[in-house]
């Protein structure tokens, strides 16, 4: 995989090894296919860093797949009897063959990979101005956790969540995850769930209500449902706030002096359901991101389909692939968001160099206090 990041600025101290950190991540988690032992990413950089700094060009980076393998038929032979759920009908049809394996290695979410490098040079900028990603698996199945994550807290669960086969926060919710992931095994299934993002330290002001295709809710969906076998994305509350009136979803907004120098200018909020975003724009408040991964398409069991040269009924043919990858799923996720967020950011705070950004990023948040003009004086005549 060969992913170019453009625009990111001159100055931007690159950790390779935070990289390699996040890319080691999404091969992880309890219930992945064979693939992960063959694999071992890292990061090769081909332009646009010297001497550990970038310097303003487009970054290159490169993931090398050990495994591969397309041009050796008999390892890779055609596949004719498309998977339920997978791309392999819809794309030979679009591409007027009957050999659904391009397809399906095009389609494949081993492309994440270069998302994910690419999402991890993001936070490496984010960190810059205060800006940090806490990512997680929410539920697997029919087993969740709710546990709270807070601006308090959320530093406390990376850990925990590192420390957990399936990266949920929650160790007896996450032990109840792979007993579920075990048991779908046994029974030659598999199974999704839910990932879940949160964003610290954003300013009121990323993104715009003026422009529709701008908005940073509808970039956030955007790039999240582009992420493989997710299938809905919600902001906050998601969903729930159309069984709930407005006294029930709406936040309401106070002010606190002493939280005046962080990031939210002192607004605050009792409750979150907007998850961070009014408007299209960031209010202060942490970003929540919330998607549902399907189970993934290939059943070691198979499921009816037909034989594309003849159409006969038969059952979908089995590639190597996962029993589950909600919490690889929750790392991808993580990443394209602090894309998003990181976009965002450069286009509120641009600058040729960091230098210039983390001072646009001061002044800004130093002219926003500005605006709290305090009450005048009572005199006495």
């Amino acid at each position: 995989m060969l992913v170019v990041v453009q625009g990111v600025p001159a100055g931007l101290a690159f950790d390779e090894g935070c990289i390699n950190a996040e890319l080691k991540r999404r091969q992880g988690g309890y219930g992945r296919g064979a693939r992960q032992k063959i694999e071992s990413d890292r990061v090769q950089v081909l332009s646009g860093v010297r001497l550990g700094k970038t310097i303003g060009s487009p970054i290159a980076m490169q993931v090398v797949n050990k495994d591969a393998r397309l041009d050796d038929e008999a390892k890779t032979p055609p596949l004719t009897r498309p998977r339920p759920g997978h791309a392999d009908l819809a794309g030979s049809i679009k591409w007027l063959t009957t050999d659904c394996r391009s397809t399906l290695e095009r389609a494949s979410a081993r492309e994440t990979a270069a998302r994910v490098a690419a999402g991890a040079l993001a936070r490496l900028l984010l960190r810059e101005i205060g800006i940090e990603v806490f990512g997680f698996v929410r539920s697997v199945f029919d087993q969740a956790t709710d546990i709270a994550v807070t601006e308090d807290n959320w530093r406390g669960l990376v850990s925990a969540r590192d420390a957990s086969d399936v990266y949920c926060p929650d160790a007896a919710a996450g032990a109840r995850m792979v007993e579920t992931i075990r048991r779908a095994k046994g029974d030659a299934d598999t199974v999704g769930g839910l990932v879940e993002t949160h964003v610290f330290g954003c300013p009121p002001g990323l993104g715009t209500c003026a422009d529709g295709r701008d908005r940073l809710d509808a970039r956030l969906a955007f790039a999240v449902m582009g992420v493989q076998a997710i299938k809905s994305v919600e902001i906050g509350m998601g969903r729930e706030v159309a069984a709930r009136r407005g006294s029930q979803v709406h936040d309401p907004i106070g002010f606190d002096a002493a939280r005046e120098k962080t990031p939210s200018l002192g607004f605050t909020r009792p409750t979150n359901n907007a998850g961070g975003l009014e408007g299209g724009m960031t209010n202060g408040q942490p970003v929540v991101v919330r998607a549902a991964m399907k189970p993934i398409s290939t059943l070691p069991r198979g499921l009816p389909s037909v034989d594309l040269p003849t159409r006969r009924a038969e059952t979908s043919q089995y590639e190597r692939s996962d029993i589950c990858a909600v919490p690889a799923a929750s790392v991808v996720v993580e990443n394209v968001v602090a894309f998003e967020i990181a976009r965002a950011a450069l286009e509120k705070f641009a600058g040729d160099t960091m230098l210039e950004v983390v001072d646009a990023h001061a002044r800004f948040l130093e002219a926003a206090r500005g605006l709290v003009v305090p009450p005048p004086r009572s005199t006495i005549a």
